[in-house]
């Protein structure tokens, strides 16, 4: 049996939906996405009083990204839908080639 590990992302948002952000959740990564779909609705209803609207959504992450330095990404779409999803950022390197060999320079 293959685990998918999951995080919980709750939303609150203002009446309108024009004004949203990410809440803190008492517990927000479970071993499998069963284990977070069951918190979900005690998540939201911890915090209707602050938000009247709110979005929960159970994120996979793959175990095997533990390494990795990834960030959990969201956006609302207009008609409502959260996107959601961890990700690795795409990072270039660069490097400076002269000042590299400048600091092997063989002192006598």
């Amino acid at each position: 049996m293959e685990h998918i590990a999951a995080v919980l992302l709750l939303i609150g948002c203002s009446d309108d939906m024009s004004a949203c952000r990410e809440l803190p959740v008492q517990t927000a990564i479970f071993e499998t996405a069963q284990e977070c779909e069951a918190e979900i609705n005690p998540a939201i209803a911890g915090m209707t009083t602050t938000y009247t609207q709110l979005i929960g959504k159970c994120v996979p992450v793959d175990p095997a990204m533990e390494e990795e330095d990834a960030e959990l990404v969201w956006n609302l779409q207009a008609d409502g839908t959260l996107y959601a999803a961890v990700e690795v950022p795409d990072v270039m390197v660069a490097q400076n080639a002269a000042a590299k060999q400048d600091r092997y320079v063989a002192q006598e």
